[in-house]
């Protein structure tokens, strides 16, 4: 029970920090002090240090032996790189669960899909986001090529934080759930090709946006320290 507790925390804690280097509240090469992140959180350092360790795996955070961890320098071009290869894995995972999904694999996505409409006209995103981990999961595993899923897996790994924090865009979920519904019909009827184009364009939206979400950021802390401007005197 505590142990399960405890990944909990860590979990939860990585989302958080992983918000904050999304966003930008985390600049590039800060210091990430495992008993201060404790003592901002009332934790314990155990559940810290397995959070930076999780968010080292995604990349967004160089845990350096004996040094520490700081958050990781990922610039545009590499995160675009990034998202061009889970695009292609992620469409190829599509076709060929179109393919090779079982009936039982295909009524549990379907009914899966189902369930995120509700999340998704609810606003529930963190249940929302989990869930949305579990559809892709689906897909990858419906593949039925277990290097793929590897492949897939690792990939969704490094860009989970940013495919999460997309979600707190205005009509997000909607459109999410919209573009799931073009990969879910085409895999439940088996048209392969229009699998694949599907969740081509599906991750594609993802990307753009991301992108929207890193430029609103950026726009905001650009008006925060902009200094205000002389006062005009009433007559």
């Amino acid at each position: 029970m505590d142990e399960a507790a405890g990944r909990t925390r860590s979990e939860r804690l990585a989302a958080e920090i992983a918000e904050a280097i999304v966003t930008g509240a985390l600049a590039p090469g800060s210091r990430l002090d495992e008993q201060a992140i404790a003592d901002q959180y009332g934790v314990s350092r155990t559940p810290v240090r397995e959070a930076l360790r999780h968010l080292g795996s995604s990349g967004l955070v160089e845990v350096r032996p004996r040094r520490g961890a700081v958050v990781a320098q990922v610039t545009a071009d590499q995160l675009a790189e990034l998202f061009v290869a889970m695009g292609e894995i992620e469409a190829t995972c599509a076709r060929l669960a179109a393919q090779s999904m079982s009936p039982l694999e295909r009524r549990r996505l379907d009914a899966l899909h189902d369930a995120m409409g509700d999340l998704a006209r609810g606003g529930d995103l963190a249940a929302y986001a989990q869930a949305n981990t579990a559809f892709h999961g689906a897909i990858y595993a419906g593949a039925h090529n277990g290097v793929l899923l590897d492949f897939a897996a690792g990939l969704r790994r490094r860009l989970q934080p940013y495919r999460e924090a997309q979600f707190r865009l205005s009509g997000r979920l909607a459109r999410s759930h919209a573009e799931h519904s073009a990969v879910v019909a085409a895999i439940l009827a088996g048209r392969a090709a229009e699998a694949h184009a599907a969740m081509l364009r599906h991750v594609t939206l993802v990307e753009s946006s991301v992108e929207g979400l890193l430029a609103r950021e950026v726009t905001g802390e650009r008006r925060a320290a902009r200094p205000e401007g002389p006062r005009s005197r009433s007559g």
